[in-house]
């Protein structure tokens, strides 16, 4: 039988399927299918089949026990998806990751093939598999996805109405949800992105915790902050939303690493802007609100802070912040370069390296700003070279890559970059007393 990896789909070539969904027990671990349109939504409460409700309205869908009936050709022709899903009981404590084999079996479609569950931790409701039409033909995928609230918050993802009823308070964390052995951290906020979001996400939340687990860091817990150039130099950058997309791509990084999974965020020019932390939940509202060159965002006045660069007073606001030698802080510092006040940031690293603070540099631009007269000039990374390599620290307390593209660079690769001298220096910084 052929095995159907999270994310990957085939195409169903016959109309009378069935779905077995091994690790479905009605009481325990109870089974649903949701009809969706295009825009992934029930029409009515009727589209969901269930054990109070096993067959669908028309006749396409049935339920018996752990087993899907499915007639194809009975599909209504604006119902675009067959949502298989499981959530556990409110009786049963824990969560899917538990559930030992956990997985689903189509066969009547040609060749037989199953859908192993992977991926979950904390989650407690899931989309298995999803049976979908693509250019008048059918196919099914392994989806894999889950949400850590439950039952409640699957059907009001796709458009289900669920009365509001107090949870207990360990249903929602407030901090980061412990993993499985190996899977990477989940925290509250995920369940509420759009689908695709949420793939995306959990993606790139492997990748890190990936790096995390090859460099024996898997178990770290610190402060993120992100800084962001907002100089003019960067209009380009803003304008094509780069940087949205650079900071989406830093979420992850503060789920597997801060004990709340926010990304602590700064602007700076002249001076700097604390800007709201990212929480996974405004993921999708976040970086247009708030990442701008000009205007007035928040309530916040963007003007204020000028177009022009001075890196000392954001420097010095992140190390003024970091008094706790328990909680090391890993700072994100993305700029498109043109350090001018050199031996001062070159002073204040070398005194800062006796602070719990590693300072990950990124240039970003292609490296191309405009310069005089319209011309194209390289820009000076030369400080943040210097800065990567200066002796004279009691530890190295600064990395620094540049991306000529960084929508060109994989996540892997990204993350790998990223957080390649963290761990090191976490070490360093243990042995030299810097952090406890």
């Amino acid at each position: 039988m052929a095995e159907l990896d999270r994310g990957a789909n085939t195409a169903l070539t016959g109309t009378s399927l069935q779905v077995g969904v091994e690790g479905a027990k009605q009481g325990s671990v109870d089974l649903m299918v949701l009809q969706l349109t295009e825009q992934r939504r029930v029409r009515t409460d009727n589209d969901l089949v269930f054990f109070n409700q096993p067959q669908s309205p028309e006749g396409a869908v049935r339920l018996n026990g752990n087993t899907v009936q499915v007639d194809l050709s009975r599909v209504p022709a604006d119902v675009a998806v067959l949502a298989v899903a499981v959530s556990l009981d409110d009786s049963v404590q824990g969560s899917l990751a538990s559930i030992a084999s956990l997985g689903v079996t189509v066969s009547g479609g040609g060749a037989p093939v199953r859908a192993a569950a992977s991926g979950f931790s904390s989650e407690r409701a899931a989309l298995l598999v999803e049976i979908y039409r693509r250019a008048g033909a059918w196919k099914v995928r392994n989806v894999s996805q889950g949400w850590a609230a439950g039952l409640a918050a699957v059907l009001r993802e796709h458009g289900i109405d669920v009365a509001e009823t107090p949870a207990p308070a360990a249903a929602v964390p407030r901090q980061a949800a412990p993993p499985a052995a190996g899977q990477p951290r989940t925290v509250p906020g995920e369940e509420r992105l759009s689908l695709e979001k949420r793939q995306k996400l959990d993606l790139r939340k492997r990748e890190v915790a990936k790096v995390l687990m090859t460099k024996r860091a898997a178990d770290v817990r610190a402060r993120v902050v992100l800084v962001m150039d907002k100089t003019g130099s960067m209009y380009k950058l803003y304008q094509e939303k780069v940087v949205n997309r650079v900071v989406e791509r830093m979420v992850p990084v503060a789920i597997q690493l801060d004990d709340d999974g926010a990304l602590e965020a700064y602007l700076y020019a002249k001076t700097f802007l604390r800007l709201p932390d990212l929480r996974v939940a405004d993921l999708e509202t976040w970086p247009a609100e708030f990442l701008h060159l000009k205007g007035t965002h928040g309530g916040m006045h963007y003007d204020s802070i000028g177009m022009v660069n001075d890196e000392l007073p954001i420097i010095n606001a992140v190390l003024n912040s970091a008094t706790d030698p328990r909680v090391p802080t890993l700072v994100l510092f993305f700029t498109d370069g043109g350090f001018h006040k050199r031996r001062e940031i070159t002073d204040l690293m070398i005194q800062a390296a006796h602070k719990p603070v590693f300072w990950q540099f990124v240039g970003i631009g292609r490296s191309e700003p405009f310069g005089p007269f319209g011309k194209l000039a390289a820009v000076d990374y030369g400080l943040l070279h210097t800065l990567d390599e200066m002796s004279g620290r009691v530890v190295d307390n600064a990395g620094f890559f540049a991306l000529d593209d960084v929508d060109q660079v994989s996540d892997a690769e990204l993350y790998e970059l990223l957080l390649g001298e963290f761990p090191d220096w976490l070490s360093a910084a243990r042995a030299a007393g810097i952090l406890r």
